[in-house]
């Protein structure tokens, strides 16, 4: 039995692929919310009460971390979660297999992240990912991260879904929070989930964090115009917001805050380098094509459902 918290892109691809397999799963949201299969059971816990969490946990032999809190919470939120997840881990002699991010490297040379890049953010949330690792293998649990970029993928959320996707509903200009024509890196979620699964049960990367494979770095002005051509939309105009914008917003508005701690991922090339976990273990990016198509059936199943 495997234990899935949250259930949103990357949790329930996670039960998902574990259910094809014949595998059994238990997936745990406040809602009681995740996919259905014969071989999934949807549990309702809150993800930061470690007793609940360990009573869901007997028997499992992997516990995934999908859960994702809010963006203006995660230093109330993580440190909670993550130790009644590692405590359900330990529990059961599961291994604990962690969704993570870049967040924890801060700024880098030229922005280029390999296996071998130290974490050495100084930011909130930066520190709050370092903790949240170091505390899992601080624990003796058999641990897991696989990090990955901004995601792309029906579902996910990010700078396409918040900022390419709106314009061209509207028919207008897309103004990102970003340099538009650096290089970054977009990664799948179904590669994340894949990696997570594959991973937890491979002994050779355990007590380590691995890169998720992720396609070449893209601009975001290029992925909107692959988005484009691929769906037969008209071109999109996007436009790079200056970037004293989402930091003013900042003052007042808390979102905007929490973007503006990260806006160096965005007004820099921003690269992800997963030759190591590819190398390693035989995995491969998917790609980009296929969560473009994904995201935009999705959308079109939204419009579909309005209309």
């Amino acid at each position: 039995m495997h234990l899935v918290i949250g259930s949103g892109p990357i949790g329930s691809t996670v039960a998902n692929l574990l259910a094809e397999r014949g595998e059994r799963v238990r997936i745990v949201t406040r809602s009681g919310s995740g996919p259905e299969h014969p071989l999934i059971e949807r549990a309702t816990a809150d993800a930061s009460d470690a007793r609940r969490l360990t009573e869901l946990a007997q028997g499992a032999e992997v516990v995934y971390n999908c859960a994702n809190p809010k963006y203006t919470e995660w230093t109330e939120k993580w440190f909670p979660m993550n130790n009644a997840m590692i405590a359900a881990a330990k529990s059961a002699g599961a291994v604990y297999a962690i969704t993570g991010n870049l967040y924890g490297y801060g700024p880098q040379p030229g922005g280029l992240m390999t296996g071998d890049t130290p974490l050495a953010a100084t930011g909130r949330k930066g520190r709050v990912r370092i903790r949240m690792w170091q505390d899992a293998l601080d624990s003796g649990v058999r641990t897991i991260e696989a990090r990955a970029s901004d995601y792309l993928g029906a579902g996910s959320v990010g700078v396409f879904s918040s900022v390419l996707l709106p314009a061209m509903a509207k028919g207008r200009t897309a103004w990102g929070p970003a340099d538009v024509d650096a290089p970054h890196t977009f990664s799948y979620t179904g590669d994340m989930a894949r990696t997570l699964v594959e991973l937890a049960r491979d002994e050779r990367a355990w007590g380590k964090a691995w890169h998720v494979p992720s396609p070449p770095a893209i601009s975001i002005r290029q992925l909107a115009a692959r988005y484009c051509a691929l769906t037969g939309q008209p071109p999109l105009t996007v436009r790079s917001m200056p970037r004293f914008v989402m930091r003013t917003a900042g003052l007042v508005i808390p979102m905007a805050r929490e973007m503006a701690e990260m806006d160096y991922q965005f007004y820099a090339p921003f690269v992800l380098d997963s030759t190591l976990t590819e190398r390693t273990f035989g995995l491969t990016a998917t790609s980009l094509d296929v969560p473009l198509r994904e995201t935009a059936a999705a959308a079109a199943a939204t419009a579909a459902r309005t209309m």
